[in-house]
């Protein structure tokens, strides 16, 4: 993950097995399936659940946007809250863990040299995805640029 590869395709495979197996009858999965091999397993797995997809959501959002959305991203080693560059900075204030200010840092998989190889990686492993469930008809395509309000609402008014 530091390098921006993806977790192998077994080990997320056999997470989401184990949860969906927890599950009665609904879900949302953010995140995965991240390969065209998950998706396929993912598609096992309902099958045996009786839990077929309804839909799958892909958020439009232009490289740049994800680059800053992601690079922005800081968080306190005491404390563990997340702050961001733009959209929530930090403001100096005491740390909850004690100190008198957040000591920040940035993860390796949020600066900019690692984004762009998760970019990369979306493209060549992820991008994919999109197409396999394009193909079965139940893809649905929408903005994810605006508010999150805004976006909350375009995701809401596409699912069945």
């Amino acid at each position: 993950m530091d390098s921006g590869g993806l977790v192998p395709d077994e080990v997320v495979i056999g997470m989401i097995r184990s949860a969906l197996a927890a599950q009665s009858n609904s879900f949302l999965l953010d995140g995965f399936p991240r390969t065209v091999a998950q998706a396929e397993a993912l598609d096992v797995m309902l099958g045996e659940l009786s839990a077929p997809l309804d839909a799958v959501i892909s958020l439009i959002v232009p490289n740049d946007e994800l680059t800053r959305r992601l690079g922005g991203r800081w968080i306190c080693r005491a404390c563990g809250r997340s702050f961001h560059e733009v959209f929530n900075p930090y403001d100096n204030s005491a740390c909850p863990a004690g100190a008198a200010s957040c000591d920040l840092y940035q993860r390796d998989d949020d600066r900019p040299e690692t984004v762009a190889a998760r970019l990369a990686t979306y493209a060549d492993q992820t991008a994919p995805v999109v197409d396999y469930y394009r193909a079965k008809g139940i893809l649905r395509e929408v903005d994810g640029i605006g508010e999150l309000s805004d976006v909350y609402d375009r995701i809401s008014a596409v699912l069945p």
